[in-house]
């Protein structure tokens, strides 16, 4: 589904360049769950914003699908991302002055469909994720837990191909973080929504089938879950993060 080609980033000018990304290749398949790791300033953000296409490479190809994105205009690239992306940010990011019910079906109701097919479609992936109860509330009006269930159903209402999570559990408490990171499990099971997740968190990226350890803007290793229990990946989860050095802090 996605491949990064050899994608390099740099920001700066001539005299002063940094090298976010250093030739950065990995493969998704449909239905996989991977998890992005590493320090703070090891290019994890950078890389997510360039899939997103937030941000642009340097060098390098990246594709979705076959499709190349970063040869896209602004307009298809504006399609690109309400079509084929789906966006979990730390902050969910819902509108206050609409229900969780038309949060969720924002983009369906800006694509012009019709109300009973956005409130179906709705409805479904809200059964799916169990908000049902708070479709009708507000955003101030229910939980960290539930308002990032409600922007993972507003990511996936569209059938998008590719979920895009930043930090998601970063804002919640244990228990809301334990919650969240079943929900996203249980899509990646039941649905076969493909997801991409960035996070600093081991116990969080325990829970993805793959992660990807990045330092120093280039991939330092990477651990499949094959069909080890959860706690056992999870403790291989930190011995890489102890081999990755500096302030293990940073990423656990």
């Amino acid at each position: 589904m996605l491949q990064v080609q050899n994608i390099e980033k740099y920001y700066g000018d001539k005299n002063n360049v940094t090298k976010a990304l250093d030739r950065v290749s990995f493969d998704v398949e449909p239905g996989e769950f991977l998890a992005i790791m590493g320090a703070s300033g090891s290019g994890k953000t950078t890389l997510l914003n360039c899939i997103s296409t937030i941000d642009t490479i340097s060098a390098g190809k990246i594709f979705l699908d076959g499709m190349s994105i970063d040869d896209l205009g602004e307009k298809e690239l504006a399609k690109f991302r309400r079509e084929r992306l789906g966006f979990v940010f730390q902050d969910s990011n819902l509108l206050d002055t609409l229900t969780i019910e038309e949060n969720i079906g924002l983009a369906l109701s800006l694509n012009h469909k019709e109300p009973k097919k956005v409130q179906d479609q709705v409805r479904k992936i809200a059964r799916k994720l169990g908000i049902t109860d708070v479709l009708p509330k507000f955003p101030y009006q229910v939980s960290g837990g539930q308002k990032q269930r409600a922007a993972c159903a507003r990511a996936l209402v569209a059938g998008q191909s590719l979920l895009l999570a930043d930090e998601p559990t970063g804002a919640l408490d244990s228990r809301a973080s334990r919650n969240l990171l079943e929900v996203l499990s249980a899509m990646n099971q039941d649905t076969g929504a493909t997801i991409l997740m960035v996070t600093h968190d081991a116990y969080s990226a325990s829970y993805a089938k793959r992660v990807l350890f990045l330092k120093d803007g280039q991939v330092f290793n990477e651990l499949l879950k094959g069909e080890r229990g959860r706690p056992v990946f999870y403790h291989e989860i930190l011995d890489v993060l102890a081999a990755l050095g500096g302030d293990i802090s940073d990423v656990i």
